[in-house]
């Protein structure tokens, strides 16, 4: 776990094993960014052109290493670029600076402590700098005690950002938030990135539970038995064809100041074979991650408790491994889920809609203030809005975009989509209430109609369909790893934390 420390040092004076500084692209070539002065000055001012010799351009994701001059205790200086530089009087934007501080922290696995010199002007900034590095210095290292005979390369070890104020109660708070929520959003990647035959329901609920006690957050578990009895159909139907038996996973955090609750409902498909409609080849080799809707959620109930926000947040983790067998659900078969609704199942990998059905419903018998899923649920999603952004659903407009401005606002890429009426009808059962397949045109769509069938009336809902950035395959860019992102984590934290404030 890296540790994160805040420093009133100059970066001339303080001891590490890096220095790290930003340039940026101007119109008249690299401009060394705020922060820097000690380290230019230490270059006799011609840092900048000693970057552009080496080829910096001062681009987005760019990382320069360079010995550091007398004059600097560091013995390595590292230039990640900012990209452009902002106009006269204007800040670099939040999630440059995170951006740019992932780029470091990746680049320094292996080092012991850097010392982060970017541009700092208030707390929010040194809250995205450290978001940015803590982030960034995350690697999965649980299953490679040695690698080529040798240990694996470990992750930074220390951030230290200088700039930053320690005794001022602003950074202070920023700082202590910074960790917490990238704490939580590493542990919902470490759940993402873990073998699914570690990672099943039972484990996954004994995790959960084990949080709850270190947090003091109350844990509620539903195990087969459980199930059948309260006629979880949708849970169960799914789950049936697998060894290991499903969970439906409370997780609840109250405040005693609290006015509102916020009710968030997570997909946590620990392994989707898709069941009886078994996926082909190439398609199910990383379907350990279809449960990274329950890992955010249960993240972020578990960030809200340890920031302290005054509103009550609860999670439901609809747990279930898809596989085939025969005692698996097979397409033609009729669920009766918790809500009582029946469901014909057309196709038995679409059985993330099934699981959250149950969750949805169970939680609006709470009645909470708003309901917000999220869920890897369709590769129509992914079609539609590439690999890095997740649609946004919702029964009430302003409440979708309400969350796609905090999506937007914490860095996470995100676009609102419609819910059309017209596609309802292609899920019209002549077995069953409703089936849960429709049109194959506009298919993320059709699961959110399905899934608003079992949110209970008059309350405020949204779904996220984080299909997309849930699970990068590419090579790491900024504070994103290779394996599991966390995505949806900083959006459900920050919305909280709108709640909290009245603000929704």
């Amino acid at each position: 776990m890296t540790a994160l420390t805040l420093s009133t040092a100059g970066a001339a004076t303080l001891r590490a094993d890096v220095l790290v500084v930003g340039v940026a692209k101007s119109g008249k070539g690299l401009l060394v960014a705020p922060g820097a002065e000690a380290v230019d000055q230490a270059f006799d001012g011609k840092l900048a052109t000693v970057l552009e010799t080496l080829g910096a351009a001062g681009a987005e994701g760019e990382a320069t290493k360079l010995p550091a001059p007398a004059g600097l205790k560091a013995p390595v200086v590292l230039a990640v670029g900012l990209g452009s530089a902002p106009e006269d009087g204007q800040a670099y934007g939040a999630e440059t600076l995170r951006r740019a501080a992932g780029t470091a922290a990746r680049t320094l696995n292996g080092t012991k402590k850097a010392a982060f010199a970017l541009p700092i002007t208030a707390a929010e900034d040194a809250e995205a700098i450290a978001e940015g590095a803590l982030l960034g210095a995350y690697a999965y290292t649980a299953y490679q005690e040695s690698k080529n005979g040798k240990d694996a390369k470990k992750p930074l070890a220390e951030v230290a950002l200088l700039g930053a104020k320690p005794r001022d109660k602003a950074f202070k708070a920023a700082a202590e938030r910074a960790l917490a929520l990238t704490e939580e959003i590493n542990r919902a990647r470490d759940l993402i990135n873990m073998p699914p035959n570690d990672l099943y329901p039972e484990t996954f609920a004994a995790i959960v539970t084990a949080a709850g006690k270190e947090h003091g957050l109350k844990v509620q578990v539903l195990d087969e038995k459980a199930l059948d009895k309260g006629g979880y159909g949708g849970i169960l139907g799914v789950g049936k064809g697998a060894v290991r038996g499903p969970r439906l996973v409370k997780i609840a955090y109250t405040h005693p100041e609290a006015e509102k609750t916020l009710a968030l409902v997570g997909k946590g498909i620990t392994y989707d074979s898709g069941g009886i409609s078994l996926k082909p080849a190439g398609h199910n080799e990383t379907m350990k991650c279809d449960m990274s809707g329950a890992a955010a959620v249960f993240a972020a109930v578990v960030a809200a408790a340890r920031i302290g926000l005054a509103v009550n947040v609860t999670g439901w983790l609809a747990l279930a491994e898809n596989m085939p067998s025969g005692s698996a659900t097979r397409p033609g078969d009729v669920l009766r889920m918790y809500s009582g609704k029946t469901v014909e199942v057309l196709n038995t990998d679409a059985e993330g809609r099934l699981v959250l059905a149950d969750a949805l419903t169970k939680a609006s018998e709470e009645n909470p203030d708003a309901i917000v899923d999220v869920a890897t649920l369709t590769g129509a999603m992914v079609l539609a809005l590439g690999n890095r952004t997740f649609g946004i659903m919702a029964n009430d407009d302003d409440y979708r975009t309400a969350i796609h401005e905090i999506a937007e606002e914490v860095g996470e890429q995100s676009w609102p989509m419609p819910l059309p009426a017209d596609l309802r009808k292609g899920m019209d059962s002549p077995t069953a209430d409703i089936a849960n397949m429709g049109e194959r045109m506009g298919g993320g769509l059709v699961a959110g109609l399905f899934l608003q069938e079992f949110v209970g009336e008059g309350i405020t809902w949204a779904h996220l369909d984080i299909a997309g950035p849930a699970f990068h395959e590419g090579a790491p860019y900024g504070y994103t790893p290779k394996g599991g992102t966390g995505s949806a984590v900083r959006t459900l934290v920050k919305l909280a934390e709108r709640t909290a404030d009245g603000e929704l």
